[in-house]
C-alpha cells in the first residue's frame, strides 16, 4: 500500500470547512455593487486594527506594498538609509529598494534568525539611519523591546514586518503595536490568509496612518490632485476583505494548533544531526518550523523518501541575489549566511493531524 505524503502545507485542506461561508461573502459583494473600498473594507480595517491593539489599519494589494508604503508614511526617499536583514526572502530590501533608499544589512543572531540587537546598535551608531524594518522571521517575534529602546534613544523609525506574524504576542501586545507603522501580509499561505494577494498597514499614528491612506491611492490629498511622490493604486479587494473578516476570529485557534504542532516537533526530534528551535509561547505562532542541518541537502532526500515534503527558507540571503549583480560583494553576514545552507522546512499548518506530526518526527529521528 502506498504511503500518502505529509504535505508541507494544504490550503485546500484549510479552506475546505470554510467554502460556504467564503462563498456567501462573494455572493454579499457582487449583490452589493461596492467592488473597490467599500463597507467591507473599512469594516475589516477597523476590527484588524483592534486586533493588533492599534488605532488604524490601512488595506493594500499586497505585503510587499504594504511595507514599502510603510517605509513611506515615515519619510524613507531618495538616499534614506534603512535597515534591514536579509534573510527574508527579498521583501524588505525590494521595499527599501523601491523607495530609491539604501538597505544597510544587519546579520541575524543563531538560535532565531531575528536581527541582533547588539549588531543593530552598532549599525544605528553610525548615524542618518531613519529607519529600520523588523522581521518577525517564520511567525516569532524578534527582540522588540531591545530593538524598540535603541531607536527610540536616536529618533529613528520602527517598521515592523509582520507578514509571517499574525497574533503573535508579547506581555499582551500583539505584533504590529510596537512600532511606529507595521507591514502585513495575506498571501494565502499566511497564519491570516486570503484568496488571493491582500495586505495591510497598522499604525496608532493619526499622522502615518493618514499619509499612508493617501499613498495607497495614488498620493490623493484630494480626488485627482496627486500631493505625495511615491503613491501608487493599492488597495485591498472588497471580496478579500470580507473574507478574512470570516476567517480572522479563527486565527488564535490556527496559532493555537500551529504552536503545539512545533512544539511536538522540538520536543519529539532527538537528533544530534538535526538542531530544532526551543518550545516556545505566545511569542511564536510558528508560520513556519524550521530547522537547521549542517546535512541539509541528505535530510530532505531522506525526508522525501520517507513521504515528508519540505521546503528551504531561504537558500539564498539578499545580498547574494543575482539581481545586485555584485552590488553587496563586500559585505558579510557570516550567520545569516550559514543558515542560508542548512535552514530545512518541515510541514506546519493547523490542519495536520496528529498521525501526520508523530510520522515526521519519526522520519526526522531516523536519519
Amino acid at each position: 500500500m502506498t504511503t500518502s505524503v505529509v504535505p508541507v502545507n494544504s490550503l485546500a485542506r484549510h479552506i475546505a470547512p470554510l467554502k460556504a461561508a467564503l462563498s456567501a461573502d462573494a455572493a454579499r459583494v457582487i449583490d452589493s455593487g461596492h467592488y473597490v473600498l467599500g463597507p467591507g473594507v473599512a469594516e475589516f480595517e477597523r476590527t484588524f486594527a483592534a486586533y493588533c491593539g492599534a488605532s488604524d489599519c490601512i488595506g493594500v494589494a499586497n505585503g510587499t506594498d504594504a511595507l514599502e508604503l510603510a517605509l513611506k508614511s515615515v519619510g524613507v526617499g531618495v538616499g534614506s538609509r534603512v535597515v534591514v536583514v536579509a534573510n527574508a526572502a527579498m521583501y524588505g530590501t525590494t521595499a527599501v529598494l523601491a523607495c530609491g533608499a539604501t538597505p544597510i544589512f544587519v546579520d541575524v543572531d543563531s538560535e532565531g534568525a531575528l536581527i541582533e540587537p547588539t549588531l543593530l546598535a552598532e549599525a544605528l551608531a553610525t548615524g542618518d539611519i531613519k529607519a529600520v524594518i523588523v522581521t518577525h522571521l517564520y511567525g516569532r517575534l524578534a527582540h522588540i523591546d531591545q530593538i524598540v529602546e535603541l531607536c527610540r534613544s536616536r529618533g529613528v523609525a520602527i517598521v515592523e514586518d509582520c507578514a509571517q506574524a499574525h497574533g503573535a504576542r508579547s506581555s499582551g501586545r500583539a505584533a504590529g503595536s510596537f512600532g511606529d507603522v507595521a507591514a502585513f501580509s495575506f498571501y494565502p499561505t499566511k497564519n491570516l490568509g486570503a484568496l488571493g494577494d491582500g495586505g495591510a498597514i497598522v499604525t496608532s499614528s493619526a499622522e502615518i496612518g493618514q499619509r499612508a491612506r493617501q499613498l495607497r491611492q495614488y498620493g490623493w490629498t484630494a480626488k485627482y490632485t496627486n500631493t505625495h511622490v511615491g503613491g501608487r493604486n493599492s488597495r485591498l479587494d472588497e471580496i478579500q476583505a470580507r473574507m478574512l473578516l470570516t476567517m480572522l476570529p479563527m486565527l488564535d485557534g490556527w496559532n493555537a494548533r500551529r504552536r503545539d504542532i512545533a512544539n511536538r516537533y522540538s520536543n519529539g526530534i532527538q537528533n544530534s544531526g538535526i538542531t530544532v528551535p526551543a518550545p516556545a509561547d505566545e511569542r511564536y505562532v510558528a508560520h513556519l518550523y524550521v530547522v537547521h542541518s549542517d546535512r541539509r541537502d541528505a535530510l530532505r532526500a531522506h525526508l522525501e523518501g520517507l513521504g515528508v515534503q519540505t521546503d528551504i527558507h531561504y537558500p539564498v540571503p539578499d545580498h547574494r541575489q543575482p539581481c545586485h549583480q555584485g552590488a553587496y560583494d563586500h559585505i558579510q553576514l557570516p550567520v545569516t549566511e550559514k543558515l542560508a545552507t542548512t535552514a530545512l522546512t518541515l510541514p506546519c499548518f493547523p490542519e495536520l493531524t496528529d498521525e501526520e506530526v508523530e510520522r515526521v518526527i519519526d522520519a526526522c529521528n531516523q536519519f
